[in-house]
């Protein structure tokens, strides 16, 4: 294997002096003097034909300073606004000069191809993830794979944010005060549920005031005290819950006539102990003894009394205080003890092994997992120090690991995927991250979660890159049922699901709507995503598919009286209007507005999440649909909304887009009428592709427009693996991907791996 490697490298060398040679250049120097060329001879008619008309010197938006391709690439956010507003058929406007398909498929690949211009031979960079912490999904999922104890996290915990449309996205991941305080309160519930140790002994405790003890009143003093002037006694009378250790407070003191101190004695039963009060002002006199349950007096008494010479000695007794600890029962039938704590503690002190040995063990284990490496010895060291602190202190065993697990769960190890920072070697080769590294990112990628022993094994043995192995492992991962976490957390916000728990349609007017069915729609969309997934179909599919998965509600929902039963299943959509995700009603309730449909909502969410085009935000001071002065049927108020030219631009992509899924009302039900009106359901694109209804939409999105799909969910899920927006450099490991897929008849097991073999998710470079 090697041998070949080096036979490659030799050749590509060889390849490379002959290049040079006959070039009579560098190759950068010949690259800077091809996208010259290219600038000059192809992408500047085309721009001096259709844009600096309107975009000359001066404009709010000036393309005539660009001069060169190096122009371009330094200008690069400017081209890639350009870029889009092309892509979308947006530019040029109506009334400028007419753009044939061609021509515009020409100008876009060749702004793409400047303005983010990339040398995909040369060490293109591969990008560089912020620290990244764990979002509340990863973190709720990463504690009970380690330790059995599903931890939801309580309304307390800040929530997280979100970032190109994904809420594990590192740069928006922070970590405020309160949310170190609700991971400190968390680490110590889950170690109590995984960790058993027994409840400590009940506590007594009574308070009496001097005044309220038995015979006080035989006594002086003032109401904070009494004094016992003569030999004499007062009780406490309590009780006892169970039987122990009790411990007596007495505050006293004493007047010091004579040569002796007072002297206070206390009983109990057989019981007597004696307490020299040499002291004038209160103070603290504890008296511990052995108690039975029961009804119990403590005698509190004077017995040194002295008076001579006008020197008298009295006891002032200021406050009593009891207190008692039942004595705590140790011993756990391992019979009875949860799974989490026989898999944690599978090493136990005994003749041959000290508790700290144990400690060592069982904890080594337990961090290694936690944070997603081997634990240090210095790490594992700490960790069984602080066992041995709680040991010290009269805690069990088990109880200096439960303080242990807490330390390992606030850890930044573990709250963080940590990775080591690397540069680039000599050559500006960038480095790849390590086995283990590689690990975390695949199990967080493809089960919101921490590695499994087995990844964490190919891990150690170094074996994650050998692609027959890799891909084994990836193929049952996502067979693994932990795979759903996958089908939530990337399906439910690529596709907007989660916003369908706020959306609110009016009932009245839609009264087959209620919460029952919102929750049937989501899972309806996540199971059919789930279904492509496993099944390996192609990508496509989820556009044009002829099936779903339904049940009898949802069925009925629909108009499909013969599925029967709660279970989902697969069902054909044979002879429906319905298939594939754009006539799911998940996805258009999200889209649609309460009282009526949405066609720019539809046709935006179309853009944003199937083509990766996103229209700019509207202008200013432009009114909303209903609180504009516009009459007549939807279409024609949206007709009469562009004729606003701030408003046509953006609305002649999008609004066609949307009417297209007109025959599906605000909450997904088929329709032919909107109100009394026949529904019109066809469209034109500004390039002049028209359509006619859903079944043209999904057909023009799966076939001619299948690319532009594909690397939009490409590209969705390269950001979701690995935690960070996709930048212009990107691009290279994009194509790759598409390459990839396309070789493999765009079958969804095939972009997974892609994306996992990239570069961008293999190796770490750095940020621009």
């Amino acid at each position: 294997m090697i041998s070949t490697l080096c036979n490659r490298f030799i050749v590509a060398i060889i390849a490379g002096w002959l290049m040079g040679l006959s070039a009579g250049l560098s190759p950068a120097r010949a690259d800077t003097a091809s996208r010259d060329a290219a600038f000059r001879d192809s992408l500047l008619p085309l721009l001096r034909t259709y844009c600096f008309d309107c975009h000359d010197e001066g404009s709010e938006l000036s393309l005539v300073d660009d001069t060169s391709a190096a122009d371009l690439a330094a200008n690069r956010k400017v081209w890639t606004r350009a870029l889009a507003q092309v892509r979308l058929g947006t530019m040029p406007p109506e009334d400028g000069a007419a753009m044939d398909a061609a021509t515009r498929t020409k100008m876009a690949t060749l702004i793409e191809e400047l303005a983010n211009a990339v040398d995909c031979v040369r060490n293109p960079n591969a990008g560089k993830v912020a620290l990244r912490r764990l979002n509340r999904a990863e973190y709720r999922n990463t504690v009970r794979d380690l330790t059995d104890v599903d931890y939801v996290a309580a309304k307390g915990f800040p929530g997280d944010d979100v970032g190109y449309g994904f809420d594990n996205i590192g740069d928006v991941l922070s970590l405020p005060p309160l949310l170190i305080e609700k991971y400190l309160d968390a680490a110590e519930q889950i170690s109590g549920k995984a960790i058993y140790t027994p409840p400590p002994g009940e506590i007594y405790e009574l308070d009496k005031p001097p005044s309220s003890l038995i015979d006080a009143e035989k006594h002086g003093g003032g109401g904070d005290r009494v004094t016992i002037a003569s030999n004499g006694t007062v009780s406490l009378q309590a009780d006892l819950p169970f039987g122990g250790i009790y411990t007596l407070t007495v505050t006293a003191s004493g007047d010091q006539g004579g040569p002796d101190p007072c002297v206070m004695k206390v009983e109990c039963g057989r019981n007597e102990q004696s307490v020299e009060v040499g002291n004038e002002t209160a103070k603290d006199f504890d008296v511990v003894m052995r108690v039975g349950r029961g009804t119990r007096k403590f005698d509190i008494s004077f017995t040194n009394d002295y008076y001579k010479d006008g020197k008298d000695r009295n006891l002032h007794i200021h406050h009593v205080h009891l207190r008692g600890e039942e004595t705590r029962n140790t011993y756990v039938d391992e019979n009875q003890l949860p799974a989490s704590h026989r898999r944690i503690i599978f090493v136990k002190p005994d003749a041959n092994t000290t508790a700290d040995q144990a400690s060592a063990v069982v904890l080594g284990r337990l961090a290694s997992r936690a944070f997603r490496r081997p634990a240090t010895n210095n790490e594992v060291k700490r960790l069984v120090e602080l066992t041995a602190s709680v040991r010290a202190e009269g805690g069990t065993y088990e109880e200096g690991l439960q303080v242990a697990m807490q330390a390992i769960l606030v850890s930044p190890h573990f709250l963080f995927k940590v990775e080591q920072n690397r540069r680039p070697d000599a050559s500006g080769k960038m480095p790849p991250i390590n086995q283990y590294e590689l690990a975390t990112r695949i199990s967080y990628f493809l089960w919101s979660s921490m590695p499994d022993d087995e990844l964490l094994l190919l891990a150690h043995r170094e074996q994650l890159r050998d692609r027959r192995k890799l891909l084994d492992k990836v193929g049952r991962m996502m067979k693994d049922p932990r795979a759903n976490r996958f089908v939530e957390n990337f399906a439910g916000q690529w596709l907007q699901l989660r916003n369908l728990d706020t959306v609110k349609p009016d009932t009245r007017l839609f009264r087959t709507f209620d919460d029952e069915i919102r929750d049937l729609m989501k899972r309806e969309t996540l199971t059919f995503f789930a279904g492509v997934m496993r099944g390996n179909m192609p990508i496509p599919t989820l556009l044009d598919a002829d099936f779903t998965y339904l049940n009898e509600p949802l069925a009925k929902f629909y108009g499909m009286p013969s599925v029967k039963g709660d279970q989902f299943r697969r069902v054909s959509l044979v002879g429906t209007p319905r298939g594939g995700l754009l006539t799911h009603a998940s996805v258009l309730t999200v889209t649609s507005n309460p009282t009526r449909t949405s066609p720019v909502k539809r046709g935006k969410w179309i853009l944003d999440n199937l083509l990766n085009m996103p229209p700019p935000p509207a202008p200013p001071n432009i009114p909303e649909l209903e609180k504009s002065r516009l009459v007549g049927t939807l279409r024609q108020r949206m007709e009469q909304h562009r004729d606003n030219p701030a408003c046509a631009a953006c609305h002649n992509m999008m609004d066609p887009l949307g009417f297209a899924m007109e025959n599906f009302d605000a909450v997904g039900q088929w329709r032919t009428r909107d109100g009394r009106d026949l529904v019109n359901a066809s469209g034109k694109l500004p390039d002049g592709t028209a359509f006619n209804g859903v079944e043209d939409l999904k057909r023009l999105l799966s076939t001619e427009r299948r690319d532009a799909f594909v690397r939009c969910l490409a590209e969705k899920m390269l950001i979701y693996a690995l935690g960070r927006g996709t930048e212009y450099y990107d691009k290279c490991a994009i194509d790759k991907i598409m390459a990839d897929v396309r070789r493999a008849d765009y079958q969804f097991a095939y972009l997974l791996a892609a994306i996992i073999e990239s570069d961008p998710f293999q190796k770490q470079g750095h940020r621009e």
